[in-house]
């Protein structure tokens, strides 16, 4: 389905969410179990809902293993090698931004394989890459950091509207894909580097 730049950014997207989920529930001091169980819902948490709600079934993890390994091999290091791998800090960040446009394609492309209107292949495509970590700041009783923090789903809606409509032009299909990763990649880059935030409204 994919070509094999494209399924080296999921994989390294999977291991990214993965291990912040770990981190998260490091910081909660739950049990290992609880770690591994917070570290899957947050990589694919996403795309399983997602599914279930398209009617796409079985999920994809049913029938496609690869990302429950790399998710419990990752989730493994993590609570092994916690204190070194914080150093890669920066590096797991710009996965994690890879791995959000990745995941936000993947989204409106099950959209358009259902035959949706833009707005919900792009609503799935901003849900199958965020709603992973909603879930695990739920289950870790916080609010959900796209809720509060710098620009994250306003990239995805961007980047997935960028490319519902490049889909269909004559450009080939891995480029107009490439073009949109790169594009919400730069704008989580330039989001989190400038601190840039959607206006806040507060009651007094």
């Amino acid at each position: 389905m994919y070509s094999q730049f494209l399924q080296i950014i999921n994989i390294a997207g999977t291991i990214a969410f993965a291990v912040s989920g770990a981190f998260a529930a490091m910081e909660k001091k739950l049990d290992p179990f609880g770690v591994m169980i917070i570290s899957f819902v947050t990589a694919i948490g996403g795309g399983t809902l997602r599914d279930v709600l398209v009617g796409n079934l079985p999920v994809n993890w049913l029938t496609y293993t690869t990302p429950l390994i790399v998710i419990f091999f990752a989730s493994l290091t993590t609570m092994l090698f916690g204190s070194y791998i914080k150093h890669l800090a920066t590096a797991l960040f710009l996965f994690d931004a890879l791995g959000l446009g990745l995941f936000t394609i993947v989204g409106v492309e099950v959209g358009t394989k259902f035959s949706f209107s833009a707005g919900i292949c792009i609503a799935l495509g901003t849900m199958t890459a965020c709603f992973g970590g909603v879930i695990r700041d739920v289950l870790l009783n916080k609010v959900p950091l796209i809720f509060h923090k710098e620009i994250y789903a306003l990239a995805c809606i961007i980047g997935g509207t960028v490319y519902y409509f490049l889909k269909d032009s004559s450009m080939a299909s891995d480029t107009a894909k490439i073009i949109c990763i790169l594009l919400i990649f730069a704008i989580r880059v330039v989001a989190v580097q400038y601190k840039l935030m959607l206006p806040r409204f507060y009651l007094k």
